[in-house]
């Protein structure tokens, strides 16, 4: 079920990137989409878009009372289209679709750290340089807490993990041993 809303999503970004890709505004519609995430993201406004009971008429114009004027009107019209189909819950999955998208077309690769302990801003930049390094390519890098990892640190590029944690080496220090006791 997760992999049809993902796909779902995949296609409302494709979409919204097509429009704003013919309307030269590829930054405003990925800012319009950021923007009516984050507010849809709050509890009480997913809860009242969701909500079939509340007639259609309402829900558009909390849509309306959130977005108008403030995102670029396709953005608006996704936005409403979802509420109307009862797909709003998507929206944040259309926007960080919709970014990836947009960095493949800017040549940004994506990349994901994950570390026992947080970064502070010094270490993250330092990271980012590294990856982009590593990739020799421009690296939007988000970072990630993961404290299963014991220690060190693991960076996901597209399909490519690196693994310097603590917990990869033992589990690599274990496969060791175990392919030797045979």
């Amino acid at each position: 079920m997760a992999n049809l809303g993902s796909t779902a999503a995949r296609r409302y970004a494709e979409a919204a990137f097509q429009l704003a890709t013919r309307d030269k505004a590829l930054e405003p519609y990925g800012d319009g989409l950021d923007l009516a995430a984050e507010l849809v993201s709050d509890a009480r406004v997913l809860g009242v878009l969701r909500n079939p009971a509340r007639p259609l008429r309402q829900r558009l114009e909390v849509v309306d009372a959130l977005l108008a004027k403030r995102v670029p009107e396709p953005v608006f019209k996704l936005v409403s289209l979802l509420v109307e189909r009862g797909k709003i819950d998507r929206i944040g999955a259309v926007a960080s679709e919709y970014r990836r998208l947009l960095n493949r077309e800017r040549g940004i690769v994506e990349a994901v750290a994950k570390t026992a302990l947080a970064l502070d801003a010094g270490e993250t930049e330092a990271l980012q340089k590294k990856v982009a390094k590593m990739t020799g390519q421009t690296v939007d890098l988000r970072v990630e807490v993961d404290e299963s990892l014991i220690g060190g640190i693991t960076v996901r590029v597209g399909d490519t993990l690196y693994d310097a944690s603590v917990r990869g080496r033992l589990e690599r220090l274990r496969e060791r041993l175990v392919a030797g006791a045979r």
